[in-house]
């Protein structure tokens, strides 16, 4: 029978995706006024995957990634989703459509997990309207997909991203 322990606190990071980078610097602001500073960014690059936040946020997507040096617990995450869906909100355009989009997620040692407010096959419920899922693994030296991969967290930078806020992760131990 196993021993139950309290969970190894992980990396938080988020992934922006917008088309002013004013937009993506205030939203990394309010991000680091509440998870602590920032101390790591991907290079903003164009969002090319899709036309799927098109016609809520328009054309010219921008991502952006940013992790935060701070560790949280694993037990935080619904909260720091709604959290960010509030940075949302706040940023919502006056016909009501978000002009921002902010996944949180987070890295440890053998994965990236990523949060969402939409149920899918391979999603766990969390709490609160909440789920998660695994992206990324971790394994043989570096980041391999699952069949659900977002095409964007197979992009070379965002791999390079994650690879080096991973590094900063397995450092602050």
């Amino acid at each position: 029978m196993g021993t139950q322990s309290n969970p190894m606190p992980v990396k938080l990071f988020a992934a922006l995706l917008a088309s002013e980078t004013d937009l993506l610097a205030a939203a990394e602001e309010e991000l680091a006024d509440l998870f602590g500073p920032v101390d790591a960014r991907s290079e903003t690059l164009p969002w090319t995957v899709s036309d799927y936040y098109a016609p809520e946020m328009g054309a010219n997507l921008l991502r952006r990634f940013v992790a935060f040096a701070r560790r949280v617990s694993p037990e935080m995450l619904s909260e720091i989703k709604l959290q960010t869906q509030d940075i949302e909100r706040r940023h919502r355009a006056a016909s009501g459509g978000r002009r921002i989009n902010i996944d949180p997620g987070y890295i440890d040692t053998g994965k990236v997990v990523l949060m969402s407010t939409k149920n899918a096959g391979h999603r766990l419920y969390l709490r609160d309207g909440i789920y998660a899922e695994i992206t990324l693994l971790y394994h043989s030296g570096g980041f391999h997909r699952l069949v659900y991969t977002y095409a964007d967290y197979l992009w070379p930078e965002t791999t390079a991203f994650l690879t080096d806020a991973r590094m900063r992760y397995l450092r602050a131990f």
